[in-house]
C-alpha cells in the first residue's frame, strides 16, 4: 500500500506515515484468536505459482458458467447533473465478457468474477479501494488494511465477534441504530449509553462513564469497544464536526478504547440548511478528488495515529443496497483475524456485484467521476432534505415540537414536548410516543419511534418523545403530505389548533 494521496490534512504516502498500528491482539476473543488460515484458501497462492497443474481446489470449470457477457447502461460523469429525469440524457455502455481477461480486454471478467474467491475480495475491485482510501482518508500510519464486507450489517457482526467477549459492554450513542442491539444482544454485549448533544457524542460524558467505571455495579468490566455512527448519525442525523472528533479520539487514548467507525452516509454531507435551497457544489466544480476530499469532515480514520479505528464504508447509500457490498479498513493485524472469519462465512462478496462495481468505478467513472457522482448524491440528497424541513415549517406546531437540520445522512429527528399533553401527569413518555405513533398511522403517516434506537426499546424510561424521519426515497409530495398529516395528528392528541383551521390554510 504505497499510493500517493492527499486528503484534508495535506499530502503522505501510506510508507512515510511515521509508525505502525498498536498491537490489538490482547481485544480479540477466544473465537476469533483461535481461528487459523483456511487449508483450501491457502492453495490459492500455489496456484499463482507458474507451471502448477491443479488437480486441488474443488472449483467448478469456468467453462460451465452460463453466462458468456453482460451488459451495463451507467450514467457518464458528464451527466450526473441531469435533473428531474429517470435516465440521463448521456448513457455508457459497459460490457463485460467470460474471458476478457485472456484476451487483454480487461483485467477482471466473468470467469474471475463468478469463480470462488478470496477472504478479502477481488484484488481488481480492492486495488481500486485502496486507492479510495489512501486519496480520501490517508490513514496517519503504516500498516493499514482494506478488505471487501457483504455490507456493514455483516461487517459489524464478525466484528462483534471477533473483538469481544460475552458480558462485555459496548459504549454507543444516546440512541443508535436498532440493528446494532438487534445483532450484539443475541451475542451477549451489553450496552452503555453515552449522552449526546447538537454535535453528537459528549467526550465528557464518555469520559466520565469510563473514569467511574464499578465493576460490580455496571455487572461487567470497563468497555474496551466505542461504536459510534459520526455523520449523518442514524437516528438523530447529527455530524459530529471535527473538533468534536478530536475530542472523542483524545478519550479514546485515554482509556485505550478501540473504534468502531459506520460510517454509510460519509459522502451524503450537505451545507446548511437555509430555507428556500442550500447552495451545494455542482459536479462540474469537482476538478480532482483531493480537492473533492477537503470538502468533507475528517474522518476518524483520518485521525487514527494508533490504529484504533476499525473504519466500515458501504455501497448501500451511495450505489445500491442490493449490491451488498461495502469495505472495512483498519489495522494489518485486525483485518487479518477478520479475513479469516470471512473465510468460514460470507467468503467474499457475491460475484455479480463485484465484477459490476469494477466495471463502473474501475473502467468506467474512475477515482475523479466517482467522487464527482458522490457530488451529485450530495446536491440531490440537499434537495430532498431541504423539501422536508420547509414542510416541517409549514406544518409542524413549532409550541410542541423542535428539529434542528442535519448536513448529513438520510435522517431527520425531531422532539415533542410530552410535558404539554393533556395527560402528561398520567401518561409516561413511552405510552405518549406510542399514541403519537399509533395515531399517526391511521392518519396516513408512517414516522420511527424514538424508543426503537435504545437498549430496551424504552421499558426502562425515556428522557423525552423523539421520532426519526427520512427524506431519503419519497417523493416531494409524499415528504410534504406526510409532514402535514404527523402535524394535524400532533395538534389532535395536544389539543392544539384543529385540522381545520390554521392548518388547512396553509396548503
Amino acid at each position: 500500500m504505497e499510493y500517493q494521496g492527499t486528503s484534508s490534512g495535506g499530502t503522505t504516502s501510506t510508507k512515510d506515515a511515521p509508525k505502525d498500528a498498536r498491537d490489538w491482539s490482547h481485544l480479540f476473543s477466544a473465537e476469533s484468536a483461535s481461528r487459523k488460515h483456511s487449508v483450501m484458501q491457502a492453495m490459492h497462492a500455489i496456484l499463482a505459482k507458474p507451471g502448477i497443474r491443479s488437480l486441488g481446489p474443488g472449483a467448478p470449470s469456468t467453462e460451465y458458467f452460463p453466462f458468456y457477457g453482460i451488459d451495463f447502461e451507467v450514467g457518464s460523469t458528464d451527466a450526473f447533473e441531469t435533473v428531474g429525469k429517470k435516465i440521463p440524457d448521456t448513457t455508457t455502455s459497459i460490457h463485460v465478457g467470460k474471458h476478457d481477461s485472456t484476451t487483454g480486454t480487461s483485467i477482471y471478467d466473468l470467469a474471475i468474477g463468478l469463480q470462488y474467491g478470496l477472504g478479502t475480495g477481488s484484488k481488481q475491485l480492492l486495488k481500486f479501494l485502496t486507492e479510495h482510501i489512501q486519496l480520501i482518508h490517508n490513514p496517519p500510519y503504516r500498516n493499514w488494511q482494506t478488505i471487501l464486507s457483504a455490507g456493514n450489517t455483516s461487517a459489524f457482526e464478525i466484528v462483534l465477534r471477533m473483538l469481544g467477549q460475552t458480558g462485555e459492554h459496548l459504549l454507543v450513542e444516546q440512541h443508535t441504530y436498532a440493528t446494532v442491539f438487534e445483532t450484539g444482544l443475541p451475542l451477549g454485549y451489553k450496552f452503555t449509553q453515552v449522552r449526546m448533544d447538537k454535535d453528537g457524542l459528549l467526550p465528557e460524558d464518555l469520559d466520565l462513564v469510563l473514569s467511574t467505571w464499578d465493576e460490580s455495579a455496571r455487572g461487567g468490566k470497563k468497555p474496551r469497544l466505542l461504536y459510534t455512527i459520526p455523520t449523518g448519525h442514524n437516528p438523530t442525523g447529527i455530524t459530529q464536526p471535527l473538533p468534536r472528533r478530536q475530542a472523542i479520539y483524545r478519550v479514546a487514548q485515554k482509556h485505550d478504547l478501540f473504534i468502531l467507525e459506520d460510517d454509510p452516509y460519509y459522502f451524503i454531507q450537505m451545507p446548511t440548511y437555509h430555507p428556500g435551497g442550500a447552495v451545494t457544489v455542482t459536479t462540474a466544480q469537482i476538478t480532482s478528488v483531493e480537492k473533492y476530499a477537503e470538502t468533507l469532515v475528517p474522518s476518524y480514520l483520518r485521525l487514527d495515529t494508533d490504529g484504533r479505528v476499525l473504519r466500515m464504508d458501504s455501497f448501500s447509500k451511495i450505489i445500491a443496497p442490493g449490491a451488498r457490498m461495502g469495505w472495512v479498513t483498519a489495522s494489518e493485524q485486525v483485518i487479518e483475524r477478520m479475513v479469516r472469519a470471512h473465510e468460514v462465512s460470507v467468503q467474499n462478496p457475491s460475484g455479480f456485484s463485484q465484477i459490476a462495481l469494477f466495471k463502473l468505478l474501475h473502467d468506467s467513472w474512475g477515482h475523479l467521476g466517482f467522487v464527482k457522482w458522490l457530488a451529485h448524491l450530495q446536491g440531490e440528497y440537499t434537495k430532498r432534505r431541504d423539501g422536508l424541513f420547509e414542510a416541517c415549517d409549514a406544518f409542524l406546531p413549532r409550541e410542541i415540537v423542535s428539529w434542528v437540520p442535519p448536513t448529513s445522512g438520510f435522517f431527520a429527528w425531531i422532539s415533542v414536548d410530552w410535558m404539554q399533553h393533556p395527560q402528561a401527569g398520567s401518561k409516561s413518555t413511552l405510552q405518549i410516543e406510542k399514541e403519537v405513533y399509533d395515531a399517526a398511522i391511521e392518519c396516513g403517516a408512517l414516522v420511527v419511534p424514538g424508543s426503537w434506537f435504545l437498549p430496551d426499546e424504552g421499558r426502562g424510561g425515556m428522557e423525552g418523545v423523539f421520532f426519526r424521519m427520512t427524506y431519503a426515497a419519497a417523493s416531494a409530495e409524499d415528504v410534504r403530505e406526510a409532514i402535514r398529516r404527523l402535524g394535524m395528528t400532533l395538534r389532535g392528541i395536544f389539543k392544539l389548533e384543529t385540522a381545520g383551521g390554521i392548518l388547512e390554510s396553509r396548503l
